[in-house]
């Protein structure tokens, strides 16, 4: 018995670290933190990194998915994720996690405002980890814009 309690408390310790991995990448957006943000990717090109920002193409290779951040950093005066409907599932080294990004966001100033106007945004991301000595790595974003809001359309009317 105690080999499967230690097996429910390694996954739980498992998913408890990748849950700390998915915010600390968050958290590092917001700082602007791109020495974080980088340590926060699996290194060097045996898995190929990928990430697909809303709106954007697909971008693979830690160079070009780096560059895409230091240019929303550059470009983003303010921003602030708060997460909700966070999934987190695994099997094996892999981990996935689920979230939507509810965002706010501002970007430069405009004529000697300390800010310009900010800007909310629902997007819905699945982050992908790999385990490795070092810790849990980014493999893999995918955010997409909800364009729609969920639950019940009043306008819609449901046949008798």
């Amino acid at each position: 018995m105690s080999g499967r309690h230690d097996e429910h408390a390694e996954a739980a310790a498992d998913i408890e670290a990748v849950e700390q991995a998915n915010t600390a990448f968050y958290e590092a957006m917001e700082r602007g933190d791109y020495d974080t943000l980088t340590g926060l990717w699996l290194p060097g090109e045996d898995l190929t990194v990928s990430c697909v920002h809303p709106g954007w193409p697909v971008l693979t290779g830690r160079g070009d998915v780096l560059r895409s951040y230091a240019l929303i950093m550059a470009n983003t005066e303010y921003i602030q994720f708060f997460l909700t409907d966070v999934g987190i599932s695994m099997t094996g080294d892999t981990a996935l996690v689920t979230c939507t990004e509810n965002i706010l966001s501002g970007g430069p100033a405009e004529e000697g405002n300390a800010l310009g106007p900010l800007v909310g945004q629902l997007v819905v991301a699945t982050n992908v980890f790999r385990r490795t000595p070092d810790g849990w790595k980014l493999w893999s974003h995918h955010g997409s814009p909800v364009l729609a809001e969920t639950g019940e359309d009043e306008d819609e009317e449901t046949p008798a």
